[in-house]
This record gives structure tokens, C-alpha cells and sequence, in this order.
């Protein structure tokens, strides 16, 4: 056996590096090592290391408190490993190998699912899906369970010091290991390991205050709306369930009124809330688009003189490192009527198509996740595409490899909305017309193509949700959703509650509020993004402009008691046009600080905002668009020119190359950056 030192850990790097700070991949298998003949000091010198191989040695155990925080992939194979509890300082290890460990059993492999929080594939198999369901479901049962323990035969000393909660704590804790059961008894060591550190987290819950920004409601009253229609093919979204104006006048009288006493009061409050300038992507430029190419290709029997089918949803394909982090394409993802289509922008064609007789898609979304290859090879990330519409049904697809390999029920009504958490792969929020948001864990797949699907969460809402969106830095703690009564915040944080149902945490509210009549209500939000990781772009229906909003600065007042409402932190006012029609997206680009919407007209309008200057609210004159983009007026075979549509949707690649618009009469519509010269 040779020692570890720097030059053998150089040595045995691949690639070559200079430094033990720059190794990505180490191989350190079949050495003969004991734990003793692995130096912490050293090993921790390892910052970039990604990928590291101790198979075929004599560990007992990995070395306690080495952090290696790039890691992704630990081979700990034919080893002698008896406890895995010290292997909890890697916490972002992703794929794990332990076969060949003759000690290990199956409680061992539950504890490291839940030590090591991204663990998606161990032994070559994808454990996410089961793997969330250990951390999360059955964590939270065993929650339930502590607290119910609690209740009955515990309380606190009085008075509170450190002494008696040392001896209540292990009271406490070793009443809860022994009484708390669970699950099948081959699993009982695990149990008992998990009761543990969950009774010991729920007294320090009860002996430390909690912070009131991290509450959640999970009790009260919720409005009630007008029954959910699902939109037949060929209508307009407008059809959908609204709020009526003349009819909920005499109801919303004095909602209204409280909810302008309330924004009046606040109204002092701007002028001490003002940024001097807020930066965004300085480093930009405004681009100039030009119309390429105009497809017609979600046709009804493919038929060319079908321009009536709406089109809903469309979103470019991530293209993920080795990492998973994703970059852009020029492929984009559409939806309507009964088909998806993947088009290159480029080129202006259709290279994949999927249709489901009767559908009638309104989503989709892109993720990536991790695909298992079996044997010895280590797991690569895929691009997958979701879709859902009228049929209430998830419909999983690998363009990659033309497959659509699965399929669940999300709702027995019409899905409005599908969403992945971006950091989180596998974290779908699907929203639908029976007023629900439902956060699901879609797993991996391996490749033949398996996974399962678990339900974590149910968010209530009062109406149907249009929009879903999820804080850039920190998408599992927070959603937003634009609904057609406002635009509302939940907590859905995995683990902070013990309930997996959740009402609304906050209301945001807006300026435009306060002009609401008997003719006017402007309470529908359809549309919702971040141009950044703080600043939010949202629209009202029937407000000629689209509010610029501070995500950070609003979410940290505290919510009226009974309405829930916060006052939106307004920044500035996009000018945008004036139109009577609903559900026309927007959407941003935040690498290239820009903004767009399209129009009942035709026409796109585009916003390069790299900074807002001070006090640009308070002038009380909107921001004009960088340029309106014409509609394209393309000719239709025997029947002349095609006039303007009414966009519903729009994407941009995360570089802005293209731009990419859907219409109301069946047409996609692609714009190319053009190079400056």
C-alpha cells in the first residue's frame, strides 16, 4: 500500500492537473486503504473534485467531517463499509456506489437516501423518486407522530434552562425512538435512527422562536368561483371561467373599499422604499429582430386551411452539461390543438411531432433529469419534455430519442400550467381547472424507461391558476401564481410543515387595484416572470401597462392578518397596449435583460431594460417599449394577406437568437437576431 500523499494524488488525477485544488477526477481504487490512510487535511484540499473512486479497498467507513463540495460521484464498492453516517458532509453527491459491501443493509441504504439530499442514483438504479418520498412523506409522518407524542406525555420545564433541556431532551428523545413505529419492521433500525433526529429538530422547534417570514397558513377560509368549464378546441382561453363584473359587484363593494384604505395608508411608505438605480445586465445591448420564418403546423388532419387552432405554450430546450446545468438551443417546444411540435428555428422545421387524438394541449415544460445506464456506466442527464391539457394527463417525452415514455394523471380536470423546479429536476407543479396546484416527483428513468411518480403537495387556490413561477435562487422555498383573482404566494418547502396541503402565504397586490369600479376589475394576473433573480414582470387584464416588481422587498413585509396581502414593491411601468383580450403571455430573458409581449394585433413588444433609474415609478410615466416588432403579414394560399393574430405565447433562447411567438389562427412565428455590423 503506498501512502497518500500530494504527489500520489497528482499522479493518480485525471486529467493531469498542477494542483490538488484543480483535481476533478481521482482515481483511488484497489489500494489496500483503511480508514487511518486516509489524511482529512489533504483530501480536503480537493475543492474541484467531481468524481471519486475508493472502490475495491478495506474502508470500514468514510472519513468523518471531509467536505468535498463539487462531488458528484463517490464508487465505494468492495469495500468493508459498516457505517455510512459519516458519508452526511457530501452533500451534494448525486450517484453513489456501494455493492459488494457486505455489512450494509437496508436501513443503511434509507439513511443515506436521506443524508445525502441529491442522491438520485445508487448502485446504478435511479432512487430519486423513492428517495424524495423517505425524505419527505415519510419523514413527515414520523413528524406527526413526534408531535402526537409530544402532546400527550411531554411540555416544558418552567423555567427553561439549559440543564433541564438537556435531561428532557434525552428523555424525550429516547421515549420517541422507542414508542414512534412505522413502516415495515426490516426497516426499524432506520426508523428509530430518524425518530431521533426528528424529535431532537421538534424540541429545538418548540425552544427556539420562529421566524415570521417562514410561516405558512395552513388553515381558513377559502373564496369560492364559478364552477371550472374546460375550453373545447378552437375557443379562446377567454371562454374559461372569470370573474364577472356586474355580478360580483355588490359582493367585492367592501373588499374593495378595505383593500384601498389599505393601499392608501401604505402610499407614504414609497418614497423611503426607492432604489437609486437598480442594476440588471448593464452589460447588454438591444438587439434588432427580423421575421425568418412562419410555420403552420399544429393543423387540424394537417390541413392548410386550418387557421382557427389556437396555439398555448411554447418554451426553447435546455441543452444540460455534465453538471445538469442548462444552456440553449435553437430547438422549440410548441403546443395546441393535439399536437407538440419541436421546431428548428434555424431552419424552420418541424423535427419531431407527437399527437394524442382528442387533446387539446395548453403546456408544456422542459427539465432534465438524471437516465440510469445500467452495469458500470454512470448516469447522464437527458432533456425531458412535459405536456397536459384538456384530458388532465402528464404526458412525459425524450425528443432525444423519439420516445413519449410515460404518462400520469395530474387532474380529472383540464391542466392550465406545468412547471419544474429548476434545480430540482424531478419537482413538476402542474396547476388545473379545479383550482389546485399539485407539486409531483417524476424520478429519473432508466433505460428501459421505468419511473414512478409520487405526490408531495396541494396547493388550494380560489381560481385557476395561469401562471406558475418559482424564485430564481430559491425555487424550492417559494411559488408565485398569476391567477384570475390575483397573484398569490405560497411556502412549498418540503419538510417545514407537516401537512401536505397548503393555502396561501401572502396576496401581492397592485397600484391599479385602487381605480377598480363596476366596469373594471382588474384583479386577473395573466402574466408572470423574472427578469432576474429579484425583479419580477407581471400583467394585469385591462391595464395598458406591465408592472416591474421587487420580489425581495415585497416578500419581506408582513401579510395583513385576515387578507393576506402584501403591497408590491413597484419599480417601474412598461407602456404596453391597450386591449380587452386576456391570457396574452409574456416573457423574459434574463441573460439579455429583456422583456416581451405580444398583442391582439400581431405585433411584439420588446424591452431591453439593463437598469432602472431612480424614482422611475414616481414620474408616473411608463418605460416605452425598445421596439415593437410588426406582425410579419404573411399571405395565405388563395386567400391574400393573414392580418395580425392575437399572440398567446412567446420564448426567447437564453442568448436571444431567436425570438419565437405563437398565434390564435394556427401559425408559429420565428424572429432572428440580426448582428450589428
Amino acid at each position: 500500500m503506498e501512502k497518500i500523499t500530494e504527489k500520489l494524488l497528482l499522479e493518480k488525477a485525471s486529467p493531469k492537473a498542477n494542483k490538488l485544488e484543480q483535481i476533478m477526477t481521482l482515481n483511488l481504487s484497489k489500494m489496500r486503504l483503511k480508514l487511518q490512510d486516509l489524511p482529512v487535511k489533504l483530501l480536503s484540499r480537493l475543492q474541484s473534485l467531481e468524481k471519486l473512486d475508493l472502490s475495491g479497498n478495506m474502508l470500514q467507513e468514510f472519513p468523518k467531517n471531509l467536505e468535498l463540495p463539487a462531488l458528484r460521484f463517490l464508487d465505494l464498492s468492495d469495500n468493508q463499509i459498516e457505517d455510512v453516517t459519516t458519508l452526511d458532509s457530501l452533500s451534494n453527491v448525486e450517484e453513489l456506489r456501494m455493492d459488494g459491501n457486505l455489512y450494509i443493509t437496508v436501513s443503511d441504504t434509507y439513511k443515506l437516501m436521506v443524508l445525502l439530499p441529491n442522491l438520485r442514483i445508487y448502485n446504478g438504479k435511479d432512487v430519486s423518486t423513492y428517495a424524495n418520498h423517505l425524505r419527505y412523506v415519510y419523514s413527515d409522518n414520523l413528524r406527526t407522530r413526534i408531535a402526537a407524542l409530544w402532546e400527550n406525555s411531554f411540555c416544558l420545564p418552567d423555567p427553561i434552562t439549559a440543564e433541564k433541556i438537556d435531561a428532557l431532551e434525552s428523555k424525550f428523545v429516547s421515549t420517541a425512538s422507542y414508542q414512534v413505529k412505522f413502516g415495515p419492521n426490516s426497516v426499524s433500525d432506520f426508523t428509530r435512527w430518524r425518530v431521533g433526529i426528528l424529535a431532537k429538530e421538534y424540541l429545538l422547534s418548540l425552544t427556539e422562536p420562529k421566524k415570521e417570514v417562514d410561516s405558512v397558513e395552513t388553515t381558513g377560509t377559502h373564496k369560492t368561483s364559478q364552477p371550472p368549464i374546460t375550453p373545447s378546441r378552437g375557443e379562446r382561453r377567454s371562454e374559461r371561467p372569470k370573474r364577472s363584473f356586474q355580478e360580483q359587484q355588490t359582493s367585492e363593494d367592501d373588499a374593495q373599499k378595505k383593500r384601498k384604505e389599505s393601499l392608501g395608508k401604505k402610499d407614504s411608505r414609497r418614497d423611503a422604499d426607492m432604489l437609486q438605480t437598480v442594476e440588471i445586465r448593464s452589460d447588454t445591448q438591444p438587439v434588432h429582430l427580423k421575421p425568418l420564418h412562419v410555420l403552420q403546423c399544429h393543423s387540424k388532419q394537417d390541413s392548410l386551411e386550418d387557421f382557427s387552432t389556437q396555439l398555448w405554450a411554447c418554451a426553447f430546450q435546455p441543452l444540460p452539461d455534465s453538471a445538469g446545468n442548462a444552456g440553449g438551443s435553437r430547438l422549440v417546444a410548441t403546443c395546441g390543438g393535439d399536437s407538440i411540435c419541436l421546431i428548428d428555428c434555424e431552419m424552420g422545421m418541424v423535427m419531431k411531432k407527437y399527437k394524442v387524438p382528442g387533446e387539446e394541449f395548453f403546456s408544456l415544460a422542459w427539465t432534465t433529469v438524471l437516465m440510469s445506464r445500467g452495469g458500470n456506466a454512470s448516469a447522464q442527464h437527458c432533456s425531458i419534455l412535459a405536456a397536459g391539457g384538456k384530458r388532465g394527463i402528464v404526458k412525459l417525452i425524450h425528443p432525444r430519442n423519439n420516445v413519449a415514455y410515460g404518462e400520469f394523471r395530474a387532474s380529472r380536470k383540464a391542466l392550465s400550467v406545468l412547471r419544474f423546479n429548476h434545480q430540482q429536476g424531478n419537482f413538476l407543479f402542474t396547476g388545473s381547472y379545479d383550482n389546485k396546484i399539485l407539486m409531483w416527483d417524476i424520478g429519473g428513468v432508466d433505460s428501459q424507461y421505468n419511473f414512478k411518480v409520487v405526490q408531495l403537495l396541494v396547493l388550494e387556490i380560489g381560481t385557476t391558476p395561469l401562471h406558475i413561477c418559482l424564485p430564481p435562487t430559491a425555487p424550492s422555498a417559494h411559488l408565485l401564481t398569476a391567477c384570475e383573482d390575483g397573484l398569490h404566494c405560497y411556502n412549498t418547502q418540503l419538510g417545514a410543515n407537516n401537512t401536505s396541503k397548503r393555502s396561501k402565504e401572502m396576496e401581492i397586490t397592485f397600484p391599479i387595484y385602487k381605480k377598480e369600479d363596476k366596469d373594471h376589475d382588474y384583479h386577473t394576473v395573466d402574466g408572470l416572470s423574472f427578469l432576474n433573480d429579484d425583479i419580477v414582470a407581471s400583467k394585469n387584464y385591462l391595464y395598458g401597462c406591465i408592472y416591474l416588481w421587487s420580489w425581495s422587498r415585497t416578500k419581506v413585509q408582513r401579510p395583513d392578518k385576515k387578507s393576506k396581502a402584501v403591497r408590491a414593491v413597484v419599480l417601474a411601468e412598461l407602456q404596453w397596449t391597450n386591449t380587452q383580450i386576456p391570457y396574452l403571455a409574456l416573457n423574459t430573458c434574463p441573460g439579455q435583460a429583456y422583456m416581451v409581449c405580444g398583442d391582439d394585433k400581431g405585433k411584439i413588444w420588446t424591452y431591453h431594460i439593463p437598469n432602472l433609474q431612480k424614482n422611475s415609478f414616481h414620474t408616473g410615466k411608463p418605460i416605452l417599449p425598445t421596439e415593437v416588432l410588426e406582425w410579419p403579414t404573411p399571405v395565405k394560399n388563395g386567400h391574400g394577406k393573414v392580418e395580425g393574430p392575437s399572440i398567446n405565447s412567446v420564448a426567447m433562447d437564453p442568448e436571444l437568437c431567436y425570438l419565437v411567438a405563437l398565434s390564435d389562427k394556427n401559425m408559429v412565428i420565428v424572429w432572428k437576431r440580426e448582428e450589428s455590423p
